[in-house]
């Protein structure tokens, strides 16, 4: 008696879900899969191109030095701001100043012989005019006039040679004190002591290269240098907008116009990437150096227009008016809790929402996923705009 009782529960309770799975399989055939809707809303579209960027100064300079020897006194640190002239560094300027003097001392000395020459050659001129005279009267020999013109021109030869002397040393003596001037370092440039790559008491060697003592760069504005695939690099163009935010300040948008895109291309792990500049200000002192940027190049963009999600269309044959803004798609909504088939056009479009010209109205809800193909509409003739 018990086993049949059981026999009785399990019958029954199959009967009851042979019952429910058949009203629902029913329900189903009759109503389709449940409809997923969303409504048209107003937003923000933007249709970019995003990739990483580094910031660098626009503008700033190497300082070095001109002259080998030890670096004797630095006057400036990393992070201090320095005018443009104002002494950076100085270099020990024993031997150069001791190269000035010498050089001075010579010139010195070949002056006075110019000057010695300078007399001889006084008495040259006049002993020849002497003995010129003399000849017209037949009053000396031609051999003696000979010899005075013979001095005269040696004097003025020598002064030549000494002149010649005097201008070589002069230009000696202009780089030895032009040495003598760098060693002490001025900066070329307002700006902000970025790097500082020799201490004070090394020594300098500039025979081959010339050592990097500090670098200065503006800050005011800076360049960001952002790396574009090649699959991207084709939907910039210079002059397009573009904005980032930095890891320290995520909320905050910076915005810019790429100025230029570089030809030459870097390869990193078989990746080729181009390089694309743009520069923005940086009135706050906020961007610094070798900071990251997450980078926004925007080819469209549309504020408070009316979006659907791209889920939502469906491709359509581009047909009728061919004045009509944008491009056609097909998408459903939902008319008196039945869907019906409707053309939109869509302007900006990306990967998650787009941009609705023409066909919908704020509120309207499209379908999203779910049902089954809805019949298509016909628009009133002579209406301003399709209404279905």
């Amino acid at each position: 008696m018990r086993v049949n009782r059981r026999l009785l529960w399990t019958s029954a309770a199959l009967a009851v879900a042979a019952a429910l799975i058949w009203h629902f399989w029913l329900n189903t055939e009759r109503n389709g899969p449940e409809l997923v809707t969303t409504p048209v809303e107003r937003a923000d579209i933007e249709d970019s191109v995003t990739a990483l960027g580094t910031l660098e100064p626009l503008n700033y300079v190497d300082v070095g030095t001109q002259v080998s020897g030890q670096l004797k006194v630095l006057h400036v640190a990393e992070g201090d701001q320095v005018e443009e002239g104002q002494l950076l560094a100085e270099i020990d300027p024993t031997i150069y100043l001791a190269k000035v003097e010498a050089t001075e001392a010579q010139l010195e000395n070949l002056r006075a012989q110019l000057a010695d020459r300078e007399a001889s050659q006084v008495l040259a001129r006049l002993q020849a005019e002497r003995q010129n005279n003399l000849i017209k009267l037949d009053a000396t020999s031609r051999e003696a006039v000979e010899q005075a013109d013979a001095s005269l021109r040696s004097a003025n030869a020598q002064i030549k040679a000494l002149q010649a002397q005097i201008r070589q040393l002069e230009s000696q003596l202009k780089e030895a004190r032009a040495d003598l001037g760098y060693t002490r370092i001025h900066a070329p440039m307002s700006g902000t002591v970025v790097d500082q790559l020799a201490n004070q008491g090394q020594t300098l060697n500039a025979n081959q290269t010339a050592p990097i003592i500090v670098q200065i760069a503006d800050l005011s504005t800076m360049t960001v240098r952002t790396q574009v695939s090649e699959a991207d690099i084709t939907q910039l163009e210079v002059g397009m907008p573009v904005w980032f935010t930095t890891l320290g300040q995520p909320d905050v948008r910076r915005e810019g116009v790429l100025r230029q895109i570089l030809p030459t291309p870097e390869v990193v792990n078989n990746v080729v990437l181009f390089n694309a500049l743009f520069d923005v200000p940086n009135p706050d002192g906020k961007l610094l150096p070798q900071m990251s940027a997450q980078v926004f190049f925007v080819r469209a963009a549309a504020e408070n227009a009316l979006s659907i999600p791209v889920s939502a269309l469906q491709p359509a044959p581009r047909a009728g008016d061919a004045a009509s803004p944008g491009r056609p798609f097909r998408v459903q909504v939902l008319v008196n809790g039945q869907p019906r088939e409707r053309i939109v056009h869509i302007g900006v479009m990306t990967r998650v929402s787009a941009e609705v010209l023409e066909g919908l109205e704020e509120g309207e809800e499209v379908v999203i996923s779910g049902g089954s193909p809805a019949p298509r509409s016909q628009p009133q003739r002579g209406a301003p705009r399709p209404r279905f």
